[in-house]
């Protein structure tokens, strides 16, 4: 088993579809009007608008609710996209810091509450633990 994607169910597709635009630096591709999706090279983000729950499970996902799970993106540099995002950041929860397990991290909420985590690995355990 492999995973492969996350999605983040949203009612303004387009709003958090433009967020992650300017996060990521990447345009998504929307092979529909309803869903949206940033292909990476390790997952794809994924956006669907909460009608989309309907061909699954109506109420199933509900937008704007969640406040356990958290989006993390590795950078190269922490304080660089902090500085470039700033401007675009309602609720910074935690600005640049070097947390204990040796990566420098970013917490912000994107425009639906979603909690993201732009992290850089910094000592010599957490850039092997990453692969840099």
């Amino acid at each position: 088993m492999q995973l492969t994607s996350v999605r983040i169910i949203t009612g303004d597709i387009d709003r958090l579809t433009s967020f992650y635009e300017q996060v990521t630096g990447l345009v998504a591709s929307r092979p529909a009007k309803q869903f949206a999706e940033f292909v990476g090279e390790t997952a794809t983000l994924a956006i669907g608008s909460a009608e989309t729950m309907t061909l699954f499970s109506a109420g199933a996902a509900v937008p704007e609710s969640n406040r356990t799970v958290i989006l993390e993106f590795q950078v190269e540099d922490v304080d660089r996209e902090f500085a470039r995002l700033r401007p675009l950041l309602a609720e910074v929860v935690q600005e640049p810091t070097t947390m204990p397990w040796g990566n420098r991290s970013l917490l912000f909420r994107d425009p639906d509450g979603n909690l993201v985590n732009l992290f850089a690995p910094q000592s010599a355990e957490a850039r092997a633990r990453h692969g840099v």
